[in-house]
């Protein structure tokens, strides 16, 4: 028995897939015994169809494939969560399998479709909608499901990784790096959803969702990005033996689920630490496992593409067997978000000040009132313009406090020239 394909959505992934099975469909019959037949393809642009011979199964009405008697399964690949929603929610409701790389979507209105799918019987897979490539959904939810998971960590966007491992590298500005970023294709035109953290925030809620059993959504995680890193940032972490990642991270707390992404130093000899260029990475630590690390390219066409694919078979092999739905919704629990404003950890903060007489004495001030201990404060390059770097690392202190002292710092008259960058340390 076939199992018949809609998918919805031919841009870079939509493509991918469907190159995949023009070139592999006859393998995965062979070699697997999973028959699986295209029947529909929807896109606004029939040209990607009509360049792979697909011109008799195209169509631009989305409800042909969602809601066609002749589809089991239908591949959402439109993105957003706009008509992407309309979709995925048609297609559960006429009681098909759904697969999506749709990070977006399952980030903010992720308990709507998997409601919607339990009520039909029906089933969504996901794995692409995190680390491309990489195996990790799968993991989390079969593999591990003995563990109660501590912590999730993991480098989840390629093209902060990449300007952040060229800036390291070559010493070269924040600008010059993202123009090269987007001149290779790893940056959109607008990069603010890369560089603002916001990419990494949606994979961090879906993440942490599955690894506590428990529904975190992308309004539940801080949120910070790169913007503020400068290549002397990245020399005196390394001085101090870290590297410094945008990371994604999720902690279990004995108060409840610790949410977050931006800038962090990791020390040089964690397996984070060594992932560069546009590789992902996501590190879980459990209480049975350990430490596991799955690593990959965590973009691009064919590794996005092979991991909806991968979803299509195991959904189609569980079709031909008339499976009931393996794993539904995973979110067994209610667990409270802490506020970022509790975390206890390390700070690093580069300040531009004026070069004169008493302003370190004033801000050790500010610090001390807050109860913010300095472990070390360093001058690092040439006094310039009557203005110079001063980068202090902390001891451990509260989120909130440094907060308070980074606000008073902010009054003191004539002494900052630009906005401080403050990198977290997780050792």
């Amino acid at each position: 028995m076939a199992v018949r394909i809609g998918l919805v959505g031919t841009g870079t992934v939509g493509c991918g897939c469907l190159d995949l099975l023009a070139k592999n469909g006859d393998d995965y019959r062979r070699l697997l015994g999973i028959d699986v037949e295209l029947v529909r393809v929807c896109s606004r642009r029939p040209v990607q169809a009509a360049e792979r011979g697909l011109e008799a199964i195209y169509t631009d009405r989305w409800r042909e494939v969602a809601e066609a008697d002749d589809v089991d399964i239908v591949v959402e690949l439109v993105g957003g969560t706009g008509v992407a929603a309309e979709v995925v929610l048609a297609a559960l409701a006429a009681g098909k399998t759904v697969v999506t790389a749709n990070k977006a979507l399952m980030s903010t209105r992720g308990q709507e479709v998997m409601e919607a799918a339990a009520a039909h019987g029906a089933e969504v897979l996901f794995e692409a909608s995190v680390g491309g490539g990489i195996p990790v959904i799968g993991p989390l939810k079969h593999s591990l499901l003995a563990n109660e998971v501590q912590s999730v960590m993991g480098i989840v966007n390629g093209t902060t990784n990449y300007m952040l491992t060229r800036m390291a590298a070559d010493g070269a500005a924040y600008a010059d790096v993202l123009a090269d970023a987007q001149a290779a294709g790893y940056a959109e035109a607008d990069p603010s959803a890369d560089v603002d953290g916001l990419d990494a925030a949606a994979k961090t809620a879906i993440l942490a969702s599955i690894a506590f059993n428990s529904r975190v959504t992308l309004d539940d995680v801080y949120t910070e990005g790169i913007t503020n890193i400068a290549p002397e940032d990245l020399d005196a972490a390394r001085d101090m033996g870290y590297a410094v990642k945008l990371l994604a991270i999720a902690h279990r707390c004995e108060d409840g689920i610790d949410v977050r992404v931006h800038p962090t130093m990791i020390p040089l000899n964690h397996q984070l630490a060594t992932v560069g260029g546009v590789m992902n990475a996501v590190y879980v630590e459990g209480d049975a496992v350990g430490q596991v690390m799955f690593t990959g390219p965590g973009a691009g066409a064919a590794p996005t593409a092979s991991a909806v694919m991968g979803d299509v078979l195991e959904a189609a092999r569980r079709i031909q067997v008339k499976a009931p739905v393996l794993v539904g919704c995973t979110c067994a629990q209610e667990l409270p978000i802490v506020p970022v404003t509790d975390l206890a950890t390390k700070y690093y903060i580069r300040f531009v000040v004026d070069d004169r007489p008493g302003v370190l004495a004033a801000m050790a001030q500010v610090f001390a009132d807050y109860d913010v201990s300095v472990r070390s404060v360093i001058q690092r390059g040439q006094k310039s313009g009557g203005v110079v770097t001063l980068a202090y690392v902390t001891h451990t202190a509260k989120e909130s406090s440094i907060r308070a002292a980074l606000a008073r710092i902010a009054q003191l008259e004539n002494v900052l020239h630009a906005e401080p960058s403050v990198i977290r340390v997780e050792d």
